[in-house]
């Protein structure tokens, strides 16, 4: 998910064609800018301390899609090395518990993003034009994803193993992809408030601007991080 700084929210162009455009059109004049040291993570006291899990290991039929790990994002290439997904222990045993309760209605979770290193945060800040930050989180602040509290994520069909339709696409910056969204099919706005409901059962909250962005209760609590998916084990705990 492209997480948006906490701001009043605005209509973004409804053009999607038009917006992703314009951000493949500056993005590789400004990758080189993104690499600079102008900032490090801010600087956080009385948090607790970091416990990532690598969410697959809690229950492998959760399903994965890491876009961000391929060229089909709006970056137009990839930004994470290896494609796997992380959350803070708390967060990842209560996003099995939803998981699993979907499965009891016919669906499974497919996860597109969970924790995000803060220096990809700086990345999609800076690659992407200033009329467009409102779609990003500001680094100076961090973001919940780097938190490893937020998660990007759908339903899929088990019988199928297909992503099912929602109002928008992951990742689509229309107003499609506001939760309270009234248009489109009637079986995807209801797919989509069974997601939510499971999701809201676990102490997570949906982001205002996206349907598939979730924020996990105690995001708060934990610090921002910018620590690469190769240091943390496959058993999921961060080698800090």
């Amino acid at each position: 998910m492209i997480e948006c700084a906490r701001r009043p929210r605005q209509r973004p162009d409804t053009n999607s064609r038009r917006v992703r455009a314009g951000w493949l059109a500056v993005g590789p004049a400004l990758l080189a800018g993104a690499c600079a040291p102008a900032m490090r993570p801010p600087v956080e006291t009385g948090k607790r301390a970091p416990d990532l899990v690598e969410i697959v290991t809690l229950d492998p039929s959760i399903h994965l899609d890491i876009r961000y790990a391929t060229a089909h994002n709006f970056v137009g290439r990839p930004v994470y090395k290896e494609a796997r997904a992380f959350l803070q222990r708390p967060a990842a045993e209560a996003l099995v518990r939803a998981h699993r309760a979907l499965a009891a209605q016919g669906y499974g979770l497919v996860v597109f993003d969970g924790y995000r290193p803060w220096s990809v945060t700086r990345l999609f800040w800076e690659v992407i034009p200033e009329d467009k930050h409102e779609f990003v989180a500001d680094p100076s602040q961090g973001s919940r994803h780097n938190r490893g509290c937020s998660v990007d994520l759908s339903l899929y069909e088990p019988a199928t193993g297909r992503e099912v339709e929602m109002p928008s696409g992951y990742d689509e910056m229309t107003e499609r992809a506001y939760p309270d969204y009234a248009g489109g099919p009637a079986e995807a706005r209801a797919r989509r408030a069974l997601l939510r409901a499971a999701m809201e059962a676990e102490g997570f909250t949906v982001y205002s601007s996206e349907w598939w962005h979730y924020d996990y209760k105690d995001w708060a609590q934990y610090p921002i991080l910018d620590v690469p998916f190769s240091s943390l084990s496959r058993a999921g705990r961060a080698g800090f």
